[in-house]
C-alpha cells in the first residue's frame, strides 16, 4: 500500500490486501462482544456540556484505562508506538483489476439516465461515475450529532481511468482541524460533481458536513446531487434478497470473496483502545473494512446499472424475475407507469414465490386500475384467487359490486373470500364480513336473483 501525508504528519506502509488472511485470522481469535463499560463511560461523557471531543477522549482513556475488556494477548510487552496524527493511505486500483466477478472500469460505462432513475434525481442525467465521490466513515459512535468523531474517512474516486481508494486516519482527535484542512484541498483539486453513500443521507454527509461547521469550514459537498444507494438497493434487491447490508449484497450480488471482517460496534472501541495503547494493529481491520465497503459499493452500483440494459429488458432473455420486479419498481417510482407494468407482467410469467407474487399483483392491478383497464386487472385477481390470494378475492368482489353491478357473483366471491381468510386469520376477515351484511341488504331491496351463478373457482363469470 502506498502511504501519503503531509511531511510532519509521519509515514506508515502498509499492504492491507497482503494482510488479509493475517486479519481473517486474527478475527476468528479475538473477542466477539463489545466493550460495553467503554461504551457506557463514552455515552454519559458524550452528554456532559462544555468538553471538547478531544477532552472527552482523554477523559475515556483516564476512566476506562482498567476495564477495556479482553484483548490479544502479546508475549513481549511493548512501549505504545508514537502515533501520526494524520495519516493518509491510498490503493490504486487499473481499470482492469477486478473486485467479484466485476472489473473497475465497468463503473465508467455507467451513464447519468440509470443514475438518474437509481437516485431519482433529475441532476444526475448529464453525469456519470468519473466525476463521483464516494464517501464512507468509520466513527466514535452511531448516534451523530457533534459529540460523533468521524475518526476515518475513506473516499473513493476515479483519477486516470484507476479508482483511487483515499482514507484519512485521524491518529489524534485535537489534529481534526488539519484532516478537515486537508479534505478540503482534496474537493478543491478533484472538483467532484457528485456524490454516492450507503446510507449516507441519514448519517455519513450531515455529520461530516457538521464537522466543517464546527471547525468554521465551507463544505463543498453540500449541495451536490448524492446517490445513497441503500434505497436503490433495496429497491432492486429487498425482496430478492435475505439482507440489504452493504457486506451481504457484495457476497450474494457481486460474488465478491469479502467476509464479516469486524463488527459495526467493534470499531469505537477500536479506536478506543488505539489511543489508549498506541498499537495500530487495533487499526489495520478497520482499514480494511473501510476499504471493501467502498469497493463493494462501486460494485454494487456498476451492478445496479447493469439491470436496465435496453438490449436484456427488451429481449427473450436477461434479468431474472426476480431482477424485473426490482427494476420495474424502479421505473414505477420514477412515474414510467407503462414500462413497469410489461416488466411486471414478464417477471409474473416466470417463478416468483408466493409473497413477491403477491406484491407484483398489487402493484400491478393498481396501476391497471388507475388506467380503468378492467379486462386486465380481472383476469390477474382471477389468476390470484386461484391461488388463494385474500386480497385477489377483496378485488373481485369490489369489481363486481361498484362496476360490474353483479350483486350476486360480489357476495359468492365474498363468501369464498370470507372463508379463506377465517381459515388463515386474515386481517381482512372483518373487511369480508361487513362487505357481506352490506351485500345481502342490498340483495334482499333489490328482489330475488334470476341468474344463475357458476362457481367462480371454475370460470370467474357470471353467466
Amino acid at each position: 500500500m502506498k502511504t501519503a501525508a503531509a511531511a510532519d504528519n509521519g509515514s506508515k506502509k502498509m499492504n492491507l490486501e497482503e494482510k488479509l488472511k493475517r486479519l481473517r485470522m486474527e478475527r476468528e481469535a479475538r473477542s466477539r462482544g463489545p466493550a460495553s463499560s467503554v461504551e457506557n463511560t463514552w455515552s454519559r461523557l458524550q452528554r456532559e456540556a462544555g468538553l471538547s471531543t478531544k477532552e472527552k477522549l482523554e477523559q475515556l482513556i483516564r476512566l476506562t484505562g482498567g476495564t477495556a475488556g479482553p484483548r490479544p494477548k502479546k508475549s513481549v510487552p511493548r512501549e505504545p508506538e508514537p502515533r501520526p496524527p494524520l495519516q493518509v493511505f491510498e490503493n490504486a486500483y487499473p481499470p482492469d483489476a477486478r473486485y467479484g466477478k466485476l472489473r473497475i472500469s465497468d463503473a465508467l460505462a455507467v451513464g447519468g439516465e440509470v443514475l438518474r432513475y437509481l437516485s431519482r434525481d433529475e441532476a444526475f442525467r448529464d453525469l456519470d461515475l468519473s466525476t463521483t465521490v464516494f464517501l464512507d466513515l468509520e466513527t466514535t459512535g452511531l448516534a451523530g450529532g457533534t459529540g460523533t468523531l468521524p475518526f476515518l474517512v475513506g473516499l473513493g474516486y476515479f483519477r486516470e481511468r484507476a479508482f483511487i481508494v483515499a482514507q484519512y486516519f485521524l491518529g489524534d482527535p485535537g489534529e481534526e482541524e488539519r484532516m478537515l484542512e486537508e479534505l478540503s484541498r482534496l474537493f478543491a483539486e478533484r472538483r467532484f460533481k457528485s456524490v454516492l453513500t450507503y446510507n449516507g443521507k441519514a448519517f455519513d454527509l450531515p455529520l461530516l458536513e457538521t464537522r466543517f461547521i464546527l471547525q468554521r469550514k465551507s463544505f463543498s459537498l453540500a449541495g451536490l446531487p448524492h446517490l445513497d444507494f441503500l434505497f436503490a438497493a433495496r429497491t432492486l434487491w429487498k425482496h430478492k434478497h435475505e439482507s440489504c447490508r452493504l457486506f451481504h449484497l457484495a457476497q450474494q450480488v457481486i460474488e465478491a470473496p469479502r467476509d464479516e471482517d469486524i463488527p459495526g460496534a467493534e470499531i469505537p472501541y477500536r479506536y478506543f483502545d488505539y489511543l489508549r495503547t498506541g498499537d495500530f494493529e487495533r487499526i489495520e481491520p478497520i482499514l480494511y473494512h473501510n476499504q471493501e465497503d467502498i469497493l463493494s459499493l462501486l460494485g454494487l452500483v456498476i451492478s445496479g446499472a447493469r439491470l436496465f440494459s435496453e438490449e436484456d429488458l427488451d429481449g427473450e432473455t436477461g434479468p431474472d424475475p426476480l431482477d424485473l420486479v426490482g427494476i420495474g419498481k424502479v421505473f414505477a417510482r420514477a412515474g414510467e407507469a407503462a414500462r413497469s407494468t410489461r416488466l411486471f407482467e414478464r417477471a409474473l410469467v416466470g417463478r416468483l414465490p408466493s409473497d413477491v407474487a403477491v406484491s407484483v399483483v398489487r402493484r400491478l392491478t393498481s396501476q391497471l386500475k388507475k388506467e380503468a383497464d378492467w379486462e386486465r386487472a380481472v383476469a390477474l385477481w382471477r389468476d390470484g384467487s386461484a391461488a388463494d390470494h385474500v386480497f385477489c378475492y377483496r378485488e373481485l368482489a369490489i369489481y363486481y359490486e361498484h362496476k360490474a353491478r353483479n350483486l350476486a357473483e360480489a357476495k359468492r366471491i365474498t363468501e369464498e373470500g370470507l372463508a379463506l381468510a377465517m381459515e388463515r386469520s386474515s386481517a381482512e376477515r372483518v373487511d369480508f364480513e361487513k362487505r357481506l351484511a352490506r351485500l345481502n341488504a342490498k340483495l334482499q331491496k333489490s328482489g330475488p336473483v334470476k341468474k344463475k351463478i357458476r362457481s367462480h373457482r371454475g370460470s370467474g363469470e357470471a353467466s
